[in-house]
């Protein structure tokens, strides 16, 4: 055998393959923990919670003992995407209380396929101002299905919240 050529992985593998798992925070560094507040009754808030992890709030402000950091919640329909610019502007004009954090707006999607395009129009208007994390329809969840895998689309918003299920 040559000894001047660089070798390659080897390709043949016997039996199962681990799986690698995500590296563990720094030392002394824990995942920053988020509160999901909904702008609107039914944007989709608990299941959020339940399949990314963090804290469901309802429609209420974290409380004192609960993450400072917010996560808002509207569905993409016009009423929906109206409430979530009402919270934006609560925010801007200091309408919250103290030591409260936005950190997004998670929209999800009201039904499958693309959003018309004034719906289009008004994301691209939160887009500007902050950032956003789109969720598309999932049919499994309108079933109470949670416990599955987040949608691959969404997988930026699993990064975020780093408790997502993989």
């Amino acid at each position: 055998m040559r000894t001047d050529v660089q070798q390659g992985p080897e390709i043949w593998i016997r039996g199962p393959v681990a799986v690698p798992e995500e590296p563990a925070p720094p030392a002394g560094v824990t995942p920053r923990r988020y509160s999901w507040v909904g702008t609107h009754g039914g944007a989709g808030v608990t299941t959020l919670a339940s399949v990314y992890g963090g804290h469901d709030c309802g429609r209420e402000w974290p409380g004192p003992g609960d993450p400072q950091s917010v996560l808002l919640v509207g569905r993409t329909h016009a009423a929906g995407l109206d409430a979530v610019l009402r919270a934006l502007e609560a925010f801007r004009y200091g309408q919250v209380p103290p030591g409260v954090d936005l950190d997004a707006v998670v929209l999800v999607a009201d039904a499958p396929g693309r959003l018309p395009r004034p719906l289009a129009q008004r994301v691209k208007a939160i887009e500007e101002v902050i950032d956003v994390y789109r969720v598309p329809w999932v049919q499994a969840w309108r079933l109470g299905e949670t416990d599955g895998r987040p949608p691959r689309e969404a997988a930026a918003l699993a990064r975020l919240t780093g408790t997502g299920r993989r």
